[in-house]
């Protein structure tokens, strides 16, 4: 997509993935979100005199579980780095990462039907954090964060709109998620994105790029995109350059501005870390990882499709988050109607999930798989109509139970079926309409619906429609003799 008729837009996207690991990359020190500031820190974090680094093996074989779901190369032999830069939040003065031997090479991720092709993907350490309280006259250092382990996912420059980015980091989010490689919580961080973008004429050599930092929101990295797509095509049709640098993105006023001029590979003076050997790969630990894959978001959708005969669209929402595939499986288990549970995951659950601004990792909030699957199986069973089910989920969703079954019963929801009852309203409901039964009689059929929604009324929605409807036709046959 083009920003303009004679502009090309080229995106190249950074993911920092935190790893869903007990403890930090270097460090015993708890990888814990939310706990009190410096809380959760050892004396390596915060690289008092005499400490030394240990790599953590589990951080290690959810790297090898990424590459080997995205196809990469996995590479026997990697080392680390010391990445050079000073801020407050840096208490060693250098970033732990990986730079001209990443565990990790080539690949790609998936992204509407096409792959996006990957540099690399290396193992690296987290920073701390600094606060600025408001109306304070400094800045406070929280080290929980530091030496938290990350894996930072590199594409080629081959995502071509802002539209692709959102969906790239998508899928890439949902791949996480599904390998349990990361708890992808935005909210919290668990995935933040830079992105570099630059703008050409077509067939031309790339522009000048320039990075949008720190982006945690696939919604919010369409919108930075695209403005600094704008941004630099208004530049350059004026007849300016375009600066390397580093922008942030504010959300809140859908505009950029200038946080650093860019750093090449040479400022950060990167050096092999002498305090980290080699990291080595053996074939028994690829085969081991290899080995504990769950199945992937796509396969999972290609299953929903062939196996279970779900249309494309709807694989595709049930598979768009873990928790969303795991409800629905879940409900499955209790009651084996796959399209019927695809239309209510689909078309209430998420729904709600919409309506309160949640994200669809929450849909547990909402309803069980047990409920949703005993839900749908009293529609079948024929006990509640579709209405008085739309009833029962709202009960379900407010929290207001857990059982269908017993909500159904406590209500006095369920279908009635007994003739003797039913005849006694269409009675009731004959006695207070005789002109339009005498019209029904004479021949008016189309009021037929009008006497079995008045019947279904006076039931209070929960008499059997199919019954009304006979019992209806038994009374005007015998009426018309």
């Amino acid at each position: 997509m083009s920003t303009a008729e004679a502009w090309q837009v080229v995106v190249g996207l950074e993911v920092h993935v935190q790893l869903a690991t007990k403890s930090k990359l270097f460090s015993p020190a708890p990888n814990r979100y939310g706990d009190r500031a410096n809380h959760n820190v050892d004396v390596v974090d915060v690289a008092l005199p005499g400490t030394l680094p240990v790599p953590n093996a589990a951080a290690i074989d959810l790297a090898l579980a990424l590459g080997l779901a995205l196809g990469c190369t996995i590479n026997r032999r990697s080392t680390f780095a010391r990445k050079h830069y000073f801020y407050p939040d840096l208490p060693k003065g250098y970033q732990i990462s990986q730079y001209d031997a990443p565990i990790l090479t080539g690949g790609a991720v998936p992204v509407d039907g096409r792959l996006v092709p990957l540099t690399r993907i290396h193992l690296e350490e987290d920073a701390g954090k600094s606060l600025h309280g408001e109306g304070d006259d400094a800045s406070y250092l929280d080290y929980n964060r530091a030496g938290t382990p990350l894996l930072e996912v590199v594409s080629e420059p081959a995502l071509t709109s802002a539209g692709e980015a959102e969906r790239y980091f998508r899928a890439l989010r949902r791949l996480v998620m599904a390998l349990d490689v990361c708890d992808g919580n935005l909210q919290e961080g668990s995935m933040r994105a830079d992105a570099n973008v630059s703008v050409r004429r077509p067939g031309a050599p790339l522009g000048q790029r320039v990075e949008l930092k720190n982006i945690n929101s696939p919604r919010f990295l369409a919108m930075a995109v695209e403005h600094e797509a704008k941004r630099q095509v208004a530049e350059l049709s004026a007849g300016r350059a375009i600066a390397q640098e580093t922008r942030l993105w504010d959300a809140e006023r859908r505009e950029s501005r200038v946080m650093r001029s860019k750093e090449d590979a040479e400022d950060y003076r990167y050096v092999d870390d002498p305090d980290l050997p080699p990291l080595v790969v053996t074939e028994e630990q690829i085969a081991r990882v290899r080995a504990a894959l769950p199945e992937l978001p796509d396969a999972k959708r290609d299953r929903y499709v062939g196996a279970l005969g779900l249309s494309v669209e709807d694989a595709a929402a049930l598979t768009s988050e873990r928790a969303v595939a795991e409800l629905f499986e879940g409900a499955l288990r209790v009651h084996a109607n796959a399209k019927a549970l695809a239309n209510w995951v689909k078309n209430e659950v998420l729904a709600v999930l919409n309506a309160r601004g949640l994200e669809s990792a929450t849909v547990a909030q909402v309803i069980t798989p047990a409920a949703l699957g005993a839900l749908v199986k009293l529609i079948d069973e024929g006990a509640i109509t579709g209405k008085v089910a739309k009833d029962v989920f709202a009960e379900l969703a407010a929290g207001r139970g857990d059982d269908p079954v017993r909500i159904v019963d406590e209500k006095g929801w369920r279908l009635q079926n007994d003739d003797g009852a039913l005849a006694a309203a269409l009675a009731e409901v004959v006695a207070a309409n005789p002109g339009e039964w005498q019209k029904l009689v004479d021949g008016k059929d189309k009021l037929l619906g009008f006497f079995v929604g008045q019947v279904m009324k006076r039931c209070g929605g929960t008499a059997d429609p199919k019954a009304v409807g006979q019992l209806v036709q038994q009374a005007l046959r015998t009426q018309r003799g």
